[in-house]
């Protein structure tokens, strides 16, 4: 995936009516958490070889098992085929936060590093919010 020149607003703008309200509630949110962060669309293909469209706020640099390097964003959102996902790139205690957070969050399906759910009235906000400013706080204000 890479950065695109489509900015985040455009790319809210441009998503079907039924899930609108919800993405710009949910980037609202997580934008005021990160605030002073940088928020970027990334485009591309992801994992598992899928087209995506990520806001990603906040980035940090990393360099990867197999000593590739690159950056990436602290918190991402995206909207998939029937689901919304949430990204995070921290983690704690030996667990990622999306692990450690993923009870409090409500009705979600977890992964390692991702949160997904079909509406935003299946989450509980306040604690997504904690998790993306623990996220915040655990990368150093992502600063690369």
């Amino acid at each position: 995936m890479q950065r695109s020149t489509t900015t985040p607003d455009d790319f809210l703008a441009s998503l079907p009516e039924d899930v609108r309200p919800e993405m710009t509630t949910l980037d609202a949110a997580i934008s005021e958490a990160m605030a002073g962060e940088e928020r970027v669309l990334w485009e591309g293909k992801f994992w598992g070889g899928t087209e995506q469209h990520i806001i990603g706020y906040g980035a940090y640099s990393y360099v990867g098992k197999s000593g590739r390097s690159g950056e990436w964003f602290i918190v991402g959102l995206a909207k998939q085929k029937d689901h919304i996902s949430v990204y995070v790139n921290a983690s704690e205690d030996g667990a990622t936060l999306a692990e450690a957070f993923g009870k409090r969050l409500g009705k979600v399906k977890g992964g390692r590093g991702q949160v997904g759910f079909k509406r935003l009235a299946d989450i509980d906000l306040a604690a997504l919010i904690e998790m993306v400013t623990r996220a915040r706080e655990l990368t150093g204000g992502g600063a690369t």
